[in-house]
């Protein structure tokens, strides 16, 4: 049975440093109103408390009980036991919090917690990105198919998720995926974070638009003005972007070195993909410039499948016909190896709470 007609229902939580919006999940989709109410995250009693109150607001307009709740919390944390450790944005969750097991207590079912970027990620696995691409693969006849998927988030940061052959990939110390504190290509005296964020757009523009930064407009109205449907220093715009796209290709290119799999952008960032997945694409193909050899930086070739050239050669590869030594007989040969690079097909909130329903109910029948 998919999780689209499985009748449970589960719990769920966007959780932000400034709003906690709480839900239900029946089926993979949403079936009560959304409630939100403000994070208090400077202070941990009222923030429990508020965490207490929205899950049972939900609860009582649910269609039927809740079997789990499951949802996706900065970290650190040990995700595995529910234990939030110092977070930036909610510094009352400081010294570690048993927030998964004070829940389980508190609604008497299961509480899961992992990582946004995770959730995402699961959520394109299953019902987005990868069946989009092993759709197409499909359509065209060819016996390619994918079966493990990489997600970055592009917004306030820069995060990630791994799910390998359909199950999250969390690592031992729920650290899988963090994509954030790859060495950037930009500046490698810092992470790659800042170079691939809102706060990294809107820093090259003020530097090119000769504007101090508490001036300098969100990446949305930066995007308008970079396709020319806003005035301002459009130069400067689709530099933040390409920039942006060249810091992440050097970063996504090492985490393809290592997982081998196709990767899915979401975040709030994603909808300015136009501007900055050709320079990201193009960073993770780049060869290696070193004066002694001149080595690719990839095994695979990456596409953008969000561009129509690009994913036709991604969808034909190279597929043909060769003969087994000794024999008459012919098996197929495909040596393109290749992996796309494209937009979610959900969008991002969508994905992370269809990760976070299939994650509960997977982890459930897993017991």
């Amino acid at each position: 049975m998919g999780v689209e007609t499985d009748g449970r229902v589960v719990l769920t939580l966007d959780a932000g440093g400034t709003n906690f919006v709480f839900s239900a999940v029946q089926g993979g989709r949403e079936v009560v109103a959304p409630v939100q109410l403000p994070s208090r995250g400077d202070d941990l009693e009222a923030s429990l408390r508020t965490l207490e109150d929205g899950f049972s607001r939900v609860k009582a307009h649910a269609p039927a009980a809740p079997v789990a709740i499951s949802f996706a919390f900065p970290g650190p944390a040990d995700y595995p036991r529910g234990i939030i450790g110092d977070l930036g944005n909610l510094p009352a969750f400081r010294g570690g919090v048993a927030l998964g097991p004070m829940l389980e207590d508190r609604f008497a079912v299961p509480a899961f917690i992992n990582n946004d970027g995770d959730l995402f990620t699961y959520g394109e696995a299953i019902g987005g990105f990868l069946p989009w691409l092993n759709g197409l693969l499909a359509e065209a006849g060819s016996p390619k198919r994918f079966r493990n998927l990489f997600g970055a988030t592009f917004g306030t940061g820069f995060g990630g998720g791994v799910v390998q052959d359909g199950r999250l990939w969390m690592g031992d110390n729920s650290a899988a995926g963090e994509i954030w504190l790859l060495r950037n290509k930009i500046d490698p005296r810092s992470n790659v974070e800042e170079s691939v964020s809102i706060r990294a757009v809107r820093r090259v523009y003020a530097e090119r638009a000769n504007l101090a930064f508490e001036a300098t407009p969100e990446p949305k109205e930066i995007f308008l003005i970079a396709r020319g449907e806003r005035p301002g220093h459009r130069a400067g715009a689709i530099e933040a972007f390409r920039r942006m796209g060249e810091a992440a290709g050097d970063a996504l290119a090492d985490v393809v070195t290592l997982v081998d799999a196709p990767v899915v952008i979401g975040g709030g960032l994603a909808g300015a993909a136009e501007l900055f997945l050709p320079a990201l694409v193009a960073e993770m193909n780049a060869p290696y410039d070193s004066p002694w050899a001149k080595n690719p930086r990839l095994e695979v070739r990456a596409f953008n499948v969000e561009e129509p050239a690009g994913r036709a050669v991604f969808v034909k590869g190279e597929a043909r016909e060769i003969t087994v030594p000794g024999s008459g007989r012919r098996v197929a040969y495909d040596p393109l190896k290749r992996v796309a690079v494209g937009r979610s097909r959900l969008g991002t909130s969508r994905a992370t709470s269809l990760g976070a329903y299939a994650f509960a109910l997977s982890a459930l029948d897993g017991r």
